[in-house]
């Protein structure tokens, strides 16, 4: 038998330190099934059939919705209608089973596993681990709806509730709403918003990151979703069963990062509107998608320590400044008693929220929390695979209160400000251009009542921009990997291809008749089939560290 660690590339362990016990034999090597070669001057490292099926099945989707617009957008609204209608339970249900295993694991046994074996270092500071932790994670979501959605829980909430003639509920109101009750409606409105961007979407990522650590640097097998499911499927892993799971990957990926894409296009566009009078619209959009996938074409060839570190380390400083200036320049008092206040909220609510099945509030569950849990699952191979590669050496426990808690907390931090400070000037200042404005808009409009609003909203612009460049290059880099069956140092044109197809997909859903909605449908339709394999990686964790020597 061939442990992996005498293959082409070790991807586990570092040559200064001893190699971990419990490693997995297995007659396959890293790249065995690769395609190596050159076009021109060119080279690529491909794996066979991963690479094909999914680049051509992207290029036959490219073709399909430019040839046929209207007909892609039919098919696209009706896979969003069907899918969040008749899966929201799913969706709901398999996000709380993810919570409760990485809660059981912080306070497991499991918990004192080292990924890479006991005598691994961590490769990076905690510095700049949470600073790319939190860039990957959440960057360009939490520019665009920081502001725009708990002004829109808070106002549904006092709203009330409204019900059609079929008997079923038409507001979008979350749970009961809070109808009449101002403060109240703050409350459930923030908690909302949290709830959304907490616990939730973060043990997504947490998942699927701890099961690629530790397939990857406990076990010796290559750094690709399909390694966690060896416990599964043995060496049938190797074979069809594993090329459905990458390719599936390689999809939900590719669209969750063209959905965020599209959304950070749309906000920068907007910003640039107000600052510069760019008009906003597809065309300034597709210019801007263009020339912001280009700067991320010199930042995925940089690699990871020179590209994506530098970057995020850059923006997390900028977004710290921002919070800080918001918080500040804001109803300062007001905003840090609402933070303990908001966070009390979304612990009180978190389990109504939480509930998948008996719900009344089907526009909420299904118009958001179903569509925020796919986007999740689309994005986690691409983020829990970034986690993986850079969190050699922290225990499991460490990993998840890193991974789940410090950045659900630093979510809380973000909306109670953001959000807090837009509905503060609402309530408190009868300031409504912020509710009145659209939706890429609303950002830039609550930093208008703030002082120096032009330059806080070019930084904002920056933000948007260079989470914009850190999501597309650290995607490119794990969409490669997983392409190029877990080899970490495949030619760099390879992930220049995929850099630009994740632009070309985010430009062309943008150009289809759905625009943002074509985006959001192929998340939700990529993100069900991959909440199966999320599932399944649940078990594939636990029987995993129950292999780990004592």
């Amino acid at each position: 038998m061939t442990d992996l660690r005498d293959s082409k590339e070790d991807l586990s362990t570092p040559s200064s330190e001893p190699a971990p016990e419990g490693l997995i034999e297995t007659d396959y090597n890293i790249g065995q099934d690769n395609i190596e070669g050159s076009v021109g001057p060119f080279g690529f490292d491909i794996h066979n059939p991963v690479f094909a099926v999914s680049a051509v099945s992207v290029i036959a989707f490219v073709l399909y919705t430019l040839l046929l617009p209207d007909q892609a957008s039919e098919i696209f609204s009706l896979l969003f209608s069907k899918v969040t209608k008749g899966f929201d339970w799913f969706f709901i249900g398999a996000a709380d089973i993810f919570v409760i295993l990485c809660l059981v694991l912080v306070v497991s046994p499991y918990g004192k596993i080292r990924l890479g074996g006991k005598d691994a270092k961590p490769d990076f500071t905690y510095k700049s681990w949470f600073a790319m932790l939190f860039a990957a994670g959440m960057g360009i979501g939490l520019m665009f709806y920081g502001v725009s959605e708990p002004l829109s829980h808070f106002a549904s909430s006092l709203g009330g509730t409204s019900v059609g003639e079929d008997g079923i509920r038409t507001d979008w109101a979350p749970l009961g709403a809070a109808a009449g009750d101002e403060a109240e409606a703050i409350r459930l409105g923030m908690a909302a918003s949290i709830f959304h961007w907490g616990l939730h979407p973060w043990a997504i990522y947490a998942i699927v990151a701890l099961s690629l650590a530790l397939f990857s640097y406990n076990k010796g097998l290559p750094l690709t979703i399909r390694s966690a499911f060896y416990p599964i499927f043995g060496e049938r892993v190797w074979g069809w069963p594993g090329h459905i799971i990458d390719i599936l990957a390689v999809f939900a990926t590719l669209f969750g990062l063209a959905t965020s894409l599209g959304l950070g296009a749309a906000q920068a566009n907007a910003g640039f509107n107000k600052l510069f009078g760019v008009p906003i619209g597809p065309t300034a959009q597709v210019v801007l998608i263009v020339g912001i996938t280009a700067i991320a074409l010199f930042s995925v060839i940089r690699g990871l320590e020179a590209g994506v570190k530098l970057l995020s380390e850059i923006n997390m400083g900028l977004a710290f400044l921002l919070l800080l200036f918001v918080l500040v320049a804001g109803p300062t008092v007001h905003l840090f008693t609402d933070i303990l206040d908001f966070l009390g909220a979304y612990l009180q609510y978190l389990p109504a929220l939480s509930n998948p099945i008996g719900r009344d509030d089907v526009n909420f569950m299904q118009g958001w929390t179903s569509f925020y849990w796919a986007w999740w699952i689309s994005w986690s191979p691409f983020v829990g695979m970034f986690i993986a590669r850079v969190s050699r050496g922290r225990t499991v426990r460490e990993f998840i209160i890193s991974v789940l808690l410090v950045p659900s907390l630093v979510c809380v931090i973000w909306m109670s400000i953001f959000g807090g400070a837009a509905i503060s000037q609402v309530v408190r200042d009868g300031y409504t251009a912020v509710t009145e404005a659209a939706l890429p808009l609303q950002l830039f409009t609550m930093l208008d009542a703030l002082p120096i609003a032009a330059i806080t909203s070019f930084v904002g612009i920056v933000l948007v921009i260079v989470f914009f460049v850190t999501s597309s290059d650290s995607g490119s880099l794990v969409i490669d990997t997983i392409a190029a069956g877990g080899k970490v140092d495949a030619p760099a044109p390879q992930r220049v291809f995929w850099c630009i197809f994740e632009g070309i997909v985010a430009i062309v859903l943008l150009l289809s008749a759905g625009g943002l909605s074509s985006l959001q449908s192929m998340v939700i339709s990529t993100g069900l089939p991959f909440t199966i394999v999320l599932l399944v990686m649940c078990v594939a964790i636990w029987r995993g560290l129950a292999s780990e020597p004592r």
